[in-house]
């Protein structure tokens, strides 16, 4: 395996992991501190540290207007909607159940990808793997159907797929316009403008009475600034250029398992034998999705010879 195939790999690797605890730390931090308003904070907070830390550390240079534009896009769509929105329903749904409807995630690449994407297509054992994995998450999801009575909780899950989606979108988006520049500067460029469009956002809808700086929402965001944002969006936008979308998709299967786990252990959210089985199904369908593009460009490379 080349150098940077490695790395990539083991960058997904560690967005798989960190993002997967995002959803505790967002809903601990929600309780007590406005959802936008803390998200707007938190990427301002980490776009401007690793952006400056490009371009006064490291000498990076200040990208064009045209190449500002571009990000500031791929902000509002990855940011902005994509994490601002689910840190909003996470007022209204638990942590795991949030993760849960972001995994759908790689299935709306697949299907954005089958209209605009030539290239990328998936194959049979592709979307037999992605139908595995969905599965999965729907024996998840079926746990938690009385909830649904709640018309917050209805409006949560909602507002979580419209974040999805525009997450999706965003990532394909930035695949397609995505030139030779510094992606860890693109990724802070990303999170600064995806979190000042979240201000308007929070004038408008935040109840800005219930700010608390508390412990928990102080750590929360520190931890996420840190992590969450620094190092797991940097991975991103590094394994974006370096791997296929789909491939890259894959990592919102694996956040809802360790979600759900910490969700458990830390929340007291349910988990129990059928969710443990869904668990497994959803690595499964992770399996057999990386065998099919294994088996996609032996294919390839036996025929392009």
């Amino acid at each position: 395996m080349k150098r940077d195939l490695l790395i990539a790999y083991l960058a997904l690797a560690a967005i798989c992991i960190i993002w997967g605890t995002t959803y505790l730390v967002i809903r601990i931090a929600v309780v007590d501190f406005p959802p936008f308003l803390f998200v707007a904070v938190r990427q301002v907070l980490a776009g401007l540290l690793l952006a400056g830390f490009m371009v006064l550390v490291l000498k990076e240079k200040l990208p064009s207007r045209a190449h500002l534009i571009r990000q500031a896009i791929a902000g509002f769509f990855m940011i902005s909607m994509g994490n601002g929105l689910v840190a909003w329903a996470e007022v209204h749904i638990p942590s795991g159940m949030a993760a849960v409807i972001c995994s759908l995630m790689p299935v709306m690449v697949i299907l954005i990808n089958l209209t605009i994407n030539q290239d990328e297509r998936p194959t049979i054992p592709i979307i037999l793997g992605v139908a595995v994995g969905l599965i999965g998450i729907i024996m998840i999801f079926s746990e938690h159907l009385a909830e649904f009575g709640k018309i917050e909780y209805i409006l949560g899950v909602v507002v979580t797929v419209v974040g999805v989606v525009s997450w999706a979108g965003g990532s394909i988006w930035l695949k397609k316009h995505n030139t030779n520049s510094n992606p860890f500067l693109n990724a802070g460029l990303q999170m600064f403008f995806g979190g000042v469009w979240l201000f308007p956002l929070s004038l408008i809808f935040d109840d800005l009475s219930a700010v608390s700086w508390t412990t928990e929402s102080v750590y929360s965001l520190i931890y996420l600034v840190l992590f969450g944002s620094i190092t797991a969006y940097a991975c991103y936008s590094f394994v974006l250029r370096k791997l296929p979308m789909t491939i890259v998709s894959l990592y919102a299967y694996i956040n809802p398992i360790v979600a759900v786990i910490l969700g458990w252990i830390v929340l007291d959210e349910k988990l129990n034998l059928k969710i443990a089985v869904a668990i497994l199904l959803t690595v499964a369908g992770i399996y057999i999705v990386n065998r099919g593009y294994q088996l996609r460009d032996a294919w390839r490379a036996q025929f392009t010879r």
